[in-house]
């Protein structure tokens, strides 16, 4: 794990150097962050990059995203600061897991005042929608048959999860799994998630096992839950852009 950190923090110095772009914060996305990986699950770096603010300025604006490396144990790319920010205002959830990563690579004050701006543009609605969506795709793709690749059920748990801790919390969800599931839920789903996780732990990406009713019901009956919910609740979405002004201008310059 050290060794691979190690050669992350590596690339993220190349990628600084060659693309001439400052990290504002580097994290790991995905199932290491939510800590159920599986033994040869990859690494999912995700960062928020700004330029000099000379290219800010340039009619021929640069991209946005940097796609640096995918092979089966890197996975890195990133967005820029204005990128960044505009989904924010959207209140796009991933950007949030992002910004509450547990596992960090890199992180610089200036994010952390980021970080604190983007918590007036937090969406509950968008949220949902966005954890109903993941789960619902989940779900239809890759739960229909009676042969299930594990790693997938909690694909679909976790969003749920989150969109249930934002229903009772109205607040962004923590990102680790272990944090959801202190959410209330009926004794006979918490024991199903245990023996699905200590199942995890052996089993590899692509290996696939006998459906699990318990958590088979679940998923289906709480995704429907949900897209109600979601269809029902109001537009939250602060469209004051005053803040994502000022942090932007105070970030670049």
């Amino acid at each position: 794990m050290r060794k691979i950190e190690e050669e992350i923090r590596i690339k993220l110095d190349e990628i600084e150097k060659k693309e001439g772009v400052r990290i504002l914060h580097a994290v790991e996305s995905g199932s290491r962050a939510w800590g159920f990986a599986s033994p040869d699950s990859d690494y999912d770096v995700r960062f928020v990059y700004a330029r000099p603010t000379k290219d800010y300025l340039r009619l021929d604006e640069p991209g946005d995203v940097i796609e640096w490396q995918l092979d089966e144990t890197l996975d890195i790319n990133g967005w820029d600061l204005k990128k960044a920010l505009k989904q924010f205002a959207k209140g796009n959830a991933t950007l949030f897991e992002w910004s509450g990563s547990p596992v960090v690579y890199r992180t610089t004050e200036a994010w952390e005042k980021i970080r604190k701006v983007s918590r007036q543009y937090f969406s509950e609605k968008a949220a949902v929608y966005h954890y109903y969506g993941t789960a619902n795709n989940t779900l239809k793709e890759y739960l229909q048959g009676d042969l299930v690749r594990y790693k997938k059920y909690f694909y679909a748990l976790r969003p749920l999860l989150a969109a249930q801790y934002i229903e009772r919390y109205h607040k962004v969800p923590p990102v680790p799994f272990d944090e959801l599931l202190e959410l209330k839920m009926p004794q006979e789903l918490r024991t199903a998630i245990d023996v699905l996780l200590e199942k995890k732990k052996q089993t590899t990406e692509k290996e696939v096992n006998s459906r699990m009713p318990v958590i088979q019901a679940f998923i289906e009956s709480e995704t429907i839950r949900q897209k109600e919910l979601a269809d029902h609740m109001e537009d939250d979405r602060n469209k004051d852009w005053t803040a994502l002004n000022r942090i932007f201008r105070a970030t670049i310059c």
